[in-house]
């Protein structure tokens, strides 16, 4: 993978040097050495520099982003995902059901990693997954990945700060209110290594916003917005206040109105993390609303 950024400075880089400059946008130490051990990493008006370097306004730099070497320990599986969009920076994905976004000790060849690590090797291109948001693995939908270290990062403190919004829809059980805000921590349930239950003792803060767009049948459709992003956060509010996900195997086990988890990632919106422009991208569900 490689990515040449270009900088004009301008006030904003007077007196500041090569990487003071650069920190402010994002580059970590890291990434800097990094960039500073690669030839020709860092050029002012076309002539190598050095980090140290003092900046004039109408500088150009240009920093070289290189990468060579891809994951080690993912092999490359032709697995099917959907593309919605890519630029040289991130890749926007529509992940299926029944598909983890990281290998484990029980998953090794069948995650979103392997069919990522297949996509570019197809390509001849190195690639190092770098996933920035996460889904269930019966979660179907939106996810975004990072295509080399800085857009890393910057989208990986982005999501700190909550500057990446992501809204989902479902399917659950019963008529649920007109919107409404859930406020309960989410702790590992004692005894369990996979499953989460709301713990006011040990638990971590979580919130979950929702509004219900239909009912029918004795089911609700629901869009949800998190405000924090616990595993399995939505699973398991949605059963705490007695409307579970309809199909999920782990919570509600009950297969009668549809045999999969209806729980999708609809909306991922934010800034793009190179250019700043703000992006938005939707998803419609794979399965079907009313269900029964």
């Amino acid at each position: 993978m490689k990515r040449i950024l270009n900088y004009s400075v301008g006030e904003d880089g007077r007196d500041l040097s090569v990487a003071a400059y650069l920190r402010g946008k994002g580059y970590s130490r890291h990434i800097l050495t990094h960039i500073k051990n690669t030839p020709d990493g860092f050029l002012k008006n076309g002539r190598p520099a050095r980090p140290y370097e003092p900046l004039t306004p109408g500088d150009l730099l240009t920093v070289l982003v290189l990468e060579e070497e891809s994951s080690e320990k993912i092999e490359p599986v032709p697995l099917h995902f959907g593309v919605v969009y890519e630029d040289a920076d991130i890749l926007i994905v529509d992940k299926p059901a029944d598909m983890p976004i990281h290998p484990s000790v029980h998953n090794h060849g069948n995650t979103l990693a392997n069919a990522l690590a297949y996509y570019y090797a197809c390509r001849g291109e190195a690639f190092v997954y770098r996933c920035i948001t996460r889904l269930d693995r019966d979660t179907t939908g939106l996810l975004v990945i990072a295509k080399h270290m800085l857009s890393a990062a910057i989208l990986s403190n982005m999501a700190i700060r909550r500057e990446i919004r992501r809204e989902y829809v479902a399917i659950v059980e019963g008529e649920t209110p007109p919107q409404g805000v859930i406020d309960a921590p989410i702790a590992r349930k004692e005894g369990s290594v996979l499953e989460r239950t709301v713990d006011f003792a040990r638990g971590e803060r979580a919130v979950t916003h929702y509004r219900t767009l239909a009912c029918e049948n004795g089911y609700s459709l629901v869009r949800l917005r998190l405000e924090t992003g616990r595993t399995h956060q939505i699973r398991v509010h949605m059963k705490h206040i007695g409307h579970p996900v309809i199909g999920d195997f782990l919570y509600n086990p009950d297969f009668r109105a549809m045999n999969r988890q209806a729980l999708h990632s609809c909306s991922l919106s934010f800034a793009h993390p190179i250019t700043g422009e703000p992006l938005e991208f939707t998803s419609e569900p794979p399965w079907r609303w009313p269900c029964a």
